[in-house]
């Protein structure tokens, strides 16, 4: 069974999507799950809350703030405090529901939100084990591929955007947007070559391929890394050999300081691979191996 269902963070409304499984009996564990950067429920995570809601777990499925169906203005702005305080607010929500077991709570991140559940199992207690596929783990190591790839004079247009939307902001301007994903060159936060189709290959046709430009001024400061050592559940990283948007030599790092309670998946695939077909069906069974194991 599928439901909407809505809760708050900061007076605002989120709204998600929640899974229970078919056989109800003792109170259920529970997974919760977001997307990466910029994206929205509806950017292909139902398969995964599909299979995991198939092998007896509950799934809360949530849209951040400013973006999808829930609350913020203004619309599609993407603040890493935010998204933080949301996913602490959607562990809280799910506790208080009388369908899930509070102990046997687990978070699952993708690509930004990789780092975001390294962070809240860090910050939050009674985490019981955390997945993180393809993570960002270190916005100034993506950073400094980024200038690398893309060359210094694209990477001074990247940050003359950014100040331009936020010194916008602060004078009561509309917010100035660029693209989330784009070819080789342009001007978005991913255009990495496989990034555009591979991105577009996610989401719905109306999705909304654009971000506010800020954000450009705040992923460099972003290092998830360094909240590593104190995750005290098990952590599945799973790592794409072939990522060319998120630096997995820090995947590494981080499973390394976390310890011996992190496992580590690799796949000979790029970063947009493992949400498709066969790689797609690696990923998810791996997922549902560690849930098992740590949800039991």
């Amino acid at each position: 069974m599928k439901k909407e269902i809505t809760f708050t963070c900061a007076g605002e409304t989120m709204n998600a999507w929640f899974f229970l499984p078919e056989e109800k009996g003792a109170p259920a564990p529970c997974i919760v799950m977001a997307h990466g950067f910029g994206g929205t429920k509806t950017a292909g995570l139902q398969p995964y809350a599909e299979h995991f809601q198939k092998a007896g777990f509950a799934v809360l499925v949530f849209d951040y703030r400013h973006f999808g169906d829930s609350q913020g203005e203004p619309r599609q702005l993407l603040s890493i405090r935010r998204q933080i305080e949301d996913w602490r607010a959607a562990v809280s929500f799910v506790r208080t529901l009388s369908e899930i077991d509070p102990k046997r709570i687990a978070l699952w991140g993708t690509s930004f939100s990789g780092g975001h559940v390294v962070v809240t199992a860090a910050q939050e207690e009674d985490i019981a084990c955390i997945s993180a596929q393809c993570p960002m783990m270190d916005g100034q190591a993506a950073a400094l591929r980024a200038l690398r790839t893309s060359g210094v004079l694209n990477s001074l247009r990247m940050i003359g955007h950014g100040l331009r939307d936020q010194v916008g902001a602060w004078v009561g301007l509309k917010p100035h947007l660029m693209s989330i994903v784009g070819p080789p060159g342009s001007i978005a936060a991913m255009t990495t070559p496989d990034a555009y189709e591979g991105y577009k290959a996610l989401v719905p046709e109306d999705f909304p391929n654009e971000v506010c430009a800020r954000i450009g001024l705040q992923v460099g400061s972003y290092r998830p890394i360094k909240y590593a050592r104190k995750v005290r559940c098990p952590a599945l990283i799973q790592i794409c050999e072939k990522d060319s948007v998120v630096p997995i030599e820090v995947a590494e790092k981080t499973a390394s300081a976390i310890g011996p309670l992190a496992e580590v998946k690799r796949y000979p695939i790029g970063h947009f691979d493992i949400y498709q077909n066969d790689d797609f069906k690696q990923s998810v069974s791996d997922q549902l191996d560690f849930f098992k194991r740590h949800l039991s």
